[in-house]
């Protein structure tokens, strides 16, 4: 009599919507139908997405407070034959996301990794600002130190793609504008749902947007090159032109009048002084 081969399992790992339910591949809705057992970030969110494409499937947690635990135990179902597909809350797991901890015990017992591939809010991003996407960098979420911030984006050639909380946001956009004013950036803001919004501009014009106009949802930041000079402190001339924009506001005058006018004295950009102005409040 042959004997009957072991099973073999398999870990999946799949890439789901950012944001509208209906940008997932054929090939992830067909792995999620085939799993035994579907490991997920948070398993309410993900059964949205599994009900709205009627799939009937299995679920367990797998998010940073017990993915080591987890990771072994779906090492231990896949070993017995068991086909786990991992998702995160949204795109691709591992990227930013919960994940890790599983694909390497998985390759460290020589089980099976499939990477299905689907929507990214980084590459989403990088098109949608307009910036140059020959070379760029994805750094994750960024710092909330000034000082990180200035050491990861300060002198930087290539575009840089980052996730930023929308509660922190003005600043990190305050913070770039006082290194680099004129820095091109686009602002992302809830891709692919109904109040998508990107708004592009330079650093300085944006930090005095978002300054007035907090963000919600999730937000995606780009950073363009930064400019000649960029991340050194503001020339002679510039600090000039500032305290001559800061003797005007405490004469009476309001900042972005007083930064307009003293602007088309010396050339300036408005928003460059106002920036500078602002330095430091």
């Amino acid at each position: 009599m042959t004997p009957t081969a072991a099973p073999v399992g398999r870990l999946l790992v799949c890439a789901t919507p950012i944001g509208n339910l209906d940008d997932v591949t054929l090939r992830v809705l067909a792995a999620l139908r085939a799993a035994d057992v579907v490991a997920c970030e948070d398993t309410r969110h993900t059964r949205v997405l599994l009900e709205r494409h009627g799939i009937a499937a299995r679920t367990v947690s797998l998010h940073e407070h017990n993915e080591a635990a987890r990771a072994r135990e779906l090492v231990r179902r896949i070993g017995a034959g068991e086909t786990v597909a991992l998702v995160s809350d949204a795109g691709m797991p591992l990227v930013s996301d919960p994940g890790f901890a599983l694909v390497r015990a998985c390759i460290e017992a020589g089980v099976r990794v499939e990477v299905l591939p689907g929507a990214s809010a980084a590459t989403a991003a990088l098109v949608a600002s307009g910036l140059a996407a020959e070379r760029w960098r994805f750094v994750g979420f960024l710092p909330r130190s000034a000082r990180e911030l200035r050491a990861l984006t300060d002198g930087a050639a290539e575009t840089i793609v980052a996730f930023e909380s929308p509660r922190r946001l003005a600043r990190t956009l305050a913070l770039l504008a006082q290194r680099d004013p004129r820095r091109a950036l686009a602002v992302c803001r809830e891709l692919t749902k109904l109040h998508e919004e990107v708004r592009r501009g330079a650093a300085a014009e944006l930090a005095e947007h978002y300054g007035e106009n907090p963000a919600r949802g999730e937000v995606t930041l780009v950073l363009g090159p930064c400019t000649a000079g960029g991340g050194e402190p503001a020339d002679g001339r510039l600090q000039e032109a500032a305290a001559a924009v800061r003797e005007l506001v405490q004469a009476g005058a309001r900042p972005r009048r007083a930064a307009a006018a003293v602007a088309k004295l010396t050339g300036l950009r408005a928003n460059e002084l106002y920036a500078e102005l602002t330095r430091g409040e």
